[in-house]
């Protein structure tokens, strides 16, 4: 056992540095099988923490059957809860109070995919309350999070480099969207269209396998799946397509609608989260008053819409219903997502439109059902800007490939309207607008956020003091470093050049000592960086500091500077992402 431990830092070390080069397309694999299992169980604790917290309040039926709840119930549920979680928060600092998609984002470009577990256990502790208390919101949002924190929390405690934490952030949203509706490839394309906003094939392995092992978990413990039990559709009649097209429209009308509210309640964030949630938690215990559905996340009344159980005027009730009390709730800032809510409402919409439709075209107009399922992926492409998420998420619900091409119509007609008529982008995208927070996803910058420092760095480099003797020459004419760290008393004062001190030096070869200090050579100003560093963290903290370069270090317990492992320019990074963004065209 003695034998065998030591090997395991080394391993690790290894496995380090193959993560180093984006491109080392097994040893993402093997992160993503992991980062899927990881994501997978931590979802599926989060569900069954809802179920049971629910069961405690008297709710029924997996924490969805708020209907069966006495009347005044029905009111004093919400509103205390959410009197509840606003004194929770408000012994909560501002930044550990951000949860959801919107953190995960933000994080992945502030803080380099370092999320913080104080913020990941307020989601799960807080979003489960939340959920089960009955505020209109869903769970997939706080899933992202959770499945992509635990990810990067791994990382972390392993020190691998920043830019497999992205990565492990991609492969934990994929395996959340996986485990919580039994749809692998919607999970991938939402972690690459919304997270990570890029595709590569090199991020895809990892991604995939993490969507299938996340499902692989959830299928085994909850055999049940996502608990829509849809048969398989498709279009009765190419004549249809217009009004599948008015679908689309009014789906992305009723976004519109929920993210401007969002926006509007968001702007109120000034006044005390107490007073907030009250006021979230009374209204949607009110609406609740008149129409119970509004409460929680709502599968259980978008099942019914499913099975063809609700009469026109309801369904248009619950979708207005939820408009609201969801995007009131996530403006205040609860932790709760929007994902499974717009489901419900899309759902509804066209559950209407398809009742309208048998009304007036019983020839030719296909089944509630589907216009049900097709604004139910209208909805979700719209509020959450990811097309071709949405489609597959339809398609793998209803395990039927003819609902594609009337589907892809009535989504691509939900996004026209949100961005290009309303010019209003998706909602996480809003928020962080709002909170001005840029999250730039153009190629430079995504290359930079996938290269680890550690790959272009220049290691060629040793520390130096003050004070060189004879014998130090000739050390340094053997080894001859790019660069020199010139330290005074274990403190790192500048960088030279290498083959500047040995040319400074050389102009007298006789001397028995030489103060580098003197020396009339070019002196780099620099900033330090972690091994673990990405390339965009060297960029940030070179303009940060106004510096000329990075010294890319690892600290050690046993020494008692850090180690120092090269050095990185400027100019090393233009020439690297120019050459590599070339090569790309």
């Amino acid at each position: 056992m003695g034998q065998g431990s030591p090997r395991v830092p080394t391993l690790i070390s290894k496995y380090r540095r193959y993560l180093t080069d984006y491109n080392s397309v097994l040893a993402y694999a093997v992160l993503g099988v992991i980062g899927g299992i990881a994501s997978g169980l931590v979802v599926v604790l989060f569900e069954e923490t809802i179920i049971q917290l629910a069961a405690l309040l008297e709710v029924e039926d997996h924490a969805d059957n708020f209907e069966a709840l006495p009347e005044r119930w029905r009111f004093a549920l919400p509103a205390l809860g959410a009197l509840v979680l606003g004194i929770a928060f408000q012994f909560l600092h501002a930044e550990q109070r951000e949860t959801g998609i919107v953190h995960v984002i933000s994080r992945m470009h502030s803080h380099y995919g370092a999320l913080p577990a104080r913020n990941a256990l307020v989601q799960f502790i807080a979003g489960a309350f939340a959920l089960a208390t009955g505020q209109s919101g869903g769970r997939e949002g706080p899933g992202v999070h959770l499945g992509g924190a635990v990810n990067s929390l791994l990382g972390q405690r392993l020190s691998l480099p920043n830019n497999s934490l992205r990565m492990l952030i991609a492969c934990g949203a994929a395996g959340s969207i996986s485990a919580a509706f039994n749809t692998p490839l919607a999970g991938v394309i939402f972690a690459m269209e919304v997270i990570a906003a890029e595709y590569t094939v090199a991020g895809f392995i990892p991604v995939m396998l993490a969507a299938v092992a996340a499902s692989a978990v959830a299928r085994t413990i909850n055999p049940g799946g996502s608990g829509f039990d849809i048969p398989p559709l498709e279009l009765t009649s190419l004549w249809e397509l217009p009004y599948v097209m008015l679908l689309g429209f009014v789906c992305g009308f009723a976004v519109v609608a929920f993210i401007r509210l969002s926006k509007l309640t968001a702007r109120q964030s000034k006044y005390n989260v107490i007073l907030r949630f009250a006021m979230a938690g009374c209204l949607t215990g009110a609406i609740a008053l008149l129409v119970p559905e509004v409460m929680g996340i709502g599968y259980d009344t978008l099942t019914m819409a499913l099975r063809g159980e609700i009469v026109l005027w309801w369904l248009l009730a619950i979708a207005a219903a939820k408009i609201i009390a969801t995007a009131i709730t996530a403006g205040v800032g609860m932790p709760v997502g929007v994902i499974g809510p717009n489901l419900l409402i899309g759902g509804c919409i066209g559950g209407a439109l398809g009742i309208v439709g048998q009304q007036f075209m019983p020839d030719y107009a296909s089944g509630p059902t589907l216009y049900v399922v097709l604004g139910m992926g209208a909805a979700m492409a719209a509020v959450l800007n990811a097309p071709l998420a949405a489609l597959l998420a339809v398609i793998e619900l209803t395990s039927s490939i003819g609902i594609g091409m009337p589907a892809m119509l009535a989504i691509v007609a939900a996004n026209l309207t949100c961005s290009g008529l309303f010019r209003e982008r998706s909602l996480h995208r809003t928020i962080l607008r709002q909170l001005r927070r840029l999250v730039p996803d153009d190629p430079l910058n995504q290359l930079l956020h996938r290269t680890q420092a550690a790959a272009i760095m220049d290691s060629r480099v040793v520390r130096v003091p003050t004070e060189l003797g004879a014998d130090d020459h000739v050390t340094l004419l053997e080894s001859t470093p790019t660069w020199c760290l010139v330290t005074r008393e274990g403190e790192d004062l500048y960088l030279i050049r290498g083959d500047e001190l040995l040319e400074w030096m050389a102009l007298t070869p006789d001397a028995e000592s030489f103060d580098v200090t003197n020396a009339d050579i070019r002196r780099w100003t620099f900033t330090n960086v972690p091994l673990q560093a990405s390339l965009r963290q060297v960029m940030d903290s070179i303009t940060r500091r106004t510096t000329e370069a990075a010294c890319i270090y690892e600290r050690s317990r046993s020494a008692k500077q850090p180690v120092l492992h090269g050095v990185v320019t400027r100019e090393a990074i233009e020439k690297f992402t120019l050459g590599r963004l070339q090569a790309e065209e």
